[in-house]
């Protein structure tokens, strides 16, 4: 199985950056080790519909993406089937020219999506400033996103291993001149 973990967000909006930063975290942090499985990890930043092609070569998804959902606060964490998307979550309204969520519509439409699922956080900050730095809930959240995504590779019996300790925020201040070696170039 080929399993993609792919980064949604513009980093020069704070919060709305948080996709893009946790992959390069996981990236830094972890090695990924399976007989029968790749993963690969994209930093899609704003690109939506331009990750078409790329997205259709997976067997499986993972978006790592801002959303909104009722009854939230900021650092709230949400992990969900594309297919079976809570009625409460709401994946419109951020800083992206071409919403992820109309991208894998499309891909949908014409039955090529893989196995989608969603990591989404609620962020605090959107485009009050220009910075790369994360509100407290967000940084506050990636544990429990990381725990999430090192459970669910588990489950495709993928394990991670530790390869470098690093911090979310000391990712956000370089994620921007980060090169991913092991994810395919788009």
């Amino acid at each position: 199985m080929n399993v993609l973990i792919l980064g949604i967000g513009n980093i020069l909006f704070q919060d709305e950056g948080i996709g893009a930063h946790f992959i390069h975290y996981l990236d830094e942090k972890y090695e990924f080790e399976s007989k029968d499985s790749t993963v690969s990890i994209v930093d899609g930043g704003t690109l939506a519909q331009r990750l078409i092609p790329e997205i259709v070569k997976y067997d499986e998804v993972i978006v790592v993406d801002c959303i909104d959902a009722d009854n939230s606060k900021p650092g709230d964490v949400y992990f969900f089937d594309y297919h079976k998307a809570p009625s409460h979550i709401n994946w419109q309204g951020s800083a992206h020219e071409v919403e992820m969520l109309q991208t894998l519509n499309m891909i949908d439409m014409n039955k090529d999506l893989p196995q989608t699922n969603v990591l989404g956080v609620i962020p605090k900050r959107v485009a009050d400033d220009t910075t790369f730095e994360l509100s407290k809930e967000i940084i506050s959240a990636v544990k429990l996103m990381e725990d999430v995504v090192v459970k669910h590779l588990d489950t495709l019996d993928i394990k991670t291993k530790i390869k470098n300790e690093t911090t979310i925020e000391h990712i956000a201040q370089v994620s921007f001149k980060r090169d991913i070696i092991n994810g395919p170039k788009i």
